[in-house]
């Protein structure tokens, strides 16, 4: 099993060039950053984790950025988004970010990707709530395209593009490792264009069942990483025995000190692992 951290980068926590040093000199194998353009100011859909939306979320940096930073300073950290909002993003410059960074990195770019929750949030960007589903298929499927066709050209009903060339193309062939994030509505998504699912924060008893109703839908084995995963040693052991490939901590977003410090307790528990 792999251990990474997931987290909100913000303009008033850690540094992304600090938190990478700090994640690749205490041996975890990835991070992996939220990401949301922008909070409505005025918002009505409900937080999913309940209460009042957290600061956090109105302050993050754009992910390619910020991995951009944390891959500079670094030479083996994987930098993943977790999750992308590919309903709030055009395909072609999404495409161009990803494979541009995966070339100044030396191909270490996860691409996890998501529909959303805020409506709000995404009415802003011009997506229909309702139909941010079939968006995003085909946003993925042209990127897809864009990475690994020299000539590339999509007809969909949301994505129309003619011949286009589109570079760099990514160091990683045929593309980064896209993880599909979201629960069991997003199995056919994961069965269709996933490298790996990329599970919410579920249980291991929660799990277990639904990797083995996901890997019936896509007829293979489908690796699985698990975002935002508490710090907690029994969770881990069942989440080894499932066989998950990567546990990914929830990191709270903290000043540098503050940070460090969380960062040695999970390598701490990490090390149990080795």
């Amino acid at each position: 099993m792999k251990f990474g951290v997931s987290t909100f980068i913000t303009d008033q926590g850690i540094s992304p060039t600090s938190l990478g040093t700090a994640l690749e000199e205490r041996s975890f194998d990835s991070l992996f950053i939220a990401e949301h353009s922008h909070i409505p100011a005025k918002r009505e859909t409900p937080y999913p984790g309940g209460g009042e939306l957290p600061d956090i979320y109105y302050r993050t940096l754009d992910p390619f950025v910020a991995l951009t930073a944390a891959g500079v300073v670094t030479e083996r950290l994987l930098l993943g988004t977790g999750i992308a909002l590919i309903p709030q993003r055009d395909p072609i410059i999404t495409a161009k970010e990803v494979a541009s960074l995966d070339l100044v990195s030396g191909g270490r770019v996860i691409l996890g990707v998501g529909i959303g929750w805020n409506r709000e949030e995404m009415r802003n960007h011009g997506t229909d709530p309702t139909t941010r589903g079939r968006l995003t298929d085909e946003r993925l499927h042209a990127m897809r395209d864009l990475w690994t066709e020299e000539q590339a050209e999509f007809h969909g009903e949301f994505v129309n593009f003619d011949p286009v060339f589109c570079w760099p193309k990514p160091v990683q062939r045929p593309h980064p490792p896209i993880y599909v994030g979201g629960g069991e509505g997003a199995f056919r998504r994961v069965a269709r264009f996933g490298d790996a699912w990329l599970a919410l924060g579920e249980s291991p008893e929660k799990l277990g069942p639904q990797i083995e109703r996901l890997r019936d839908l896509a007829d293979r084995e489908v690796p699985v990483a698990v975002y935002g995963v508490p710090d907690d040693p029994e969770q881990v052991e069942g989440y080894g025995r499932l066989g998950v490939e990567r546990l990914l901590f929830y990191v709270p977003t903290m000043p540098e000190r503050e940070t460090l410090e969380h960062l040695d307790r999970l390598t701490g528990l990490v090390a149990r692992y080795s």
